[in-house]
């Protein structure tokens, strides 16, 4: 797809204006502003014509949702509980699915309709996603799913899943896998909770018994698995290493910056203030480098394929924001040793109604950051071997057929 717009940024904004004139986000509910928003082909401006897209580069999305700020006072932006359908889904379907599927589900997808997760590591192949052993087998015009998922995000509440499972066990890992969208609510699928130190259930294990899916919803051919994946693995580090916001002094620094302003007097002795405002200082730099490097990702940026600088934010995001709410902690100082939230098991997202509580969840949540989306060692190995050329570590079985590797 080119890059070079179709229309220029006046004629987008104008675009939008109209679509502002038609329904107007103080007047309507978030479902009917962002199906008009899809319909006009503001939704996914980098997306094809027709799936609430204008084939424009994807730094076009930002002019859009400037323009909407500028004359609405209510906005309704990406739902955080959407961020898999829209940041990973949705690139996807639109890459892979069928005509049929793209136009009934993109629309639900950027409405926040739909939620979707995505169902790759297992409990034996984390970060070794070909190495999974989910089956799925033919039956006619339909797969026969049995097995076991892990770490899915959302699937309590999800309607779709991405799935990976092994379709064939006598070649190569790789070469065994197809791409399916699954119904959550499928006769044979269960979802059980998983808890993590903030005490919610966000994360699931999911479990297949004899799940029939049809054969119309296998994204890509038989055996092309593996190359789906990685569209949705790349658009996912794109989603959660440049998720963050792209104006200057927002996003997670800016909860940093009111505890400091608002830090109690005498906490801290004169030398651990100029200490502490040295880290302060630092977070700052590193999240204004964060900004920039998730700006530049979204631009390199094609429909459904974006290439390794999504890695780069990822990796980056992942280890600036667990300093920096380590450093709000701090800035708190005794206030920041109790988890007022408590442990109470429960599903849902935390209540963050103040910098304070944001800060205690962040603090605890931010430990996964390093591990969803690719762990920080995944994510230097790809940088290591696909930015920098560096040798890709050894493998013994890439030969093998997967049935034929040794397994704990």
């Amino acid at each position: 797809m080119s890059e070079t717009p179709q229309i220029t940024e006046d004629e987008l904004r104008q675009r939008t204006r109209k679509l502002l004139d038609e329904v107007h986000p103080e007047k309507v509910d978030a479902v009917t502003f962002r199906r008009a928003q899809y319909e006009h082909g503001l939704a996914f401006v980098h997306f094809p014509e027709g799936y609430g897209g204008l084939g424009l580069s994807p730094k076009f999305n930002q002019v859009v949702a400037d323009e909407i700020s500028k004359n609405s006072k209510v906005t309704y932006p990406d739902p955080p509980i959407s961020v898999i359908g829209i940041g990973m889904g949705a690139p996807t379907l639109v890459t892979y699915g069928s005509d049929e599927l793209k136009k009934t589900l993109l629309p639900r997808v950027f409405s926040g309709e739909d939620i979707w997760c995505q169902m790759f590591s297992e409990p034996g192949a984390g970060s070794d996603v070909a190495g999974l052993s989910t089956t799925a087998v033919r039956d006619g015009d339909e797969w026969v799913v049995n097995g076991q998922k892990v770490w899915t995000t959302l699937a309590h509440v999800s309607k779709w899943g991405m799935l990976v499972a092994r379709t064939n066990p006598d070649v190569p890992k790789h070469d065994g896998l197809s791409y399916f969208l699954l119904d959550m609510e499928s006769p044979g699928v269960e979802v059980r909770p998983l808890y993590q130190i903030t005490g919610e259930a966000e994360f699931n294990e999911v479990f297949f018994n004899d799940v029939r899916i049809p054969h119309d919803r296998m994204f890509g051919e038989e055996g092309q698995g593996w190359r789906v994946a990685i569209t949705t693995l790349m658009n996912e580090r794109v989603a959660i290493g440049g998720g963050g916001s792209t104006r200057k002094g927002a996003g997670a620094i800016s909860p940093l910056l009111k505890l400091w302003k608002d830090r109690p007097a005498g906490q801290q002795s004169a030398a651990g203030e100029a200490v502490l405002r040295d880290r302060v200082a630092q977070r700052y730099i590193e999240t204004e480098l964060l900004r920039v490097t998730a700006i530049r990702a979204r631009a390199g940026m094609k429909a459904g394929n974006p290439g390794p600088e999504g890695s780069v934010a990822k990796l980056a995001q992942a280890e600036i924001h667990k300093r920096l709410w380590e450093t709000s902690i701090d800035v708190l100082g005794n206030a920041g040793l109790s988890f007022e939230a408590g442990y109470e098991l429960r599903q849902g997202f935390g209540g963050n109604d103040t910098p304070e509580a944001l800060a205690k969840y962040q603090f605890l949540r931010s430990r996964a950051n390093s591990i969803e989306g690719g762990t920080s060692e995944i994510m230097r190995n790809i940088l290591g071997e696909r930015v920098l050329g560096l040798p890709g570590e050894p493998r013994v079985d890439k030969d093998v057929a997967w049935k034929d590797v040794p397994r704990s």
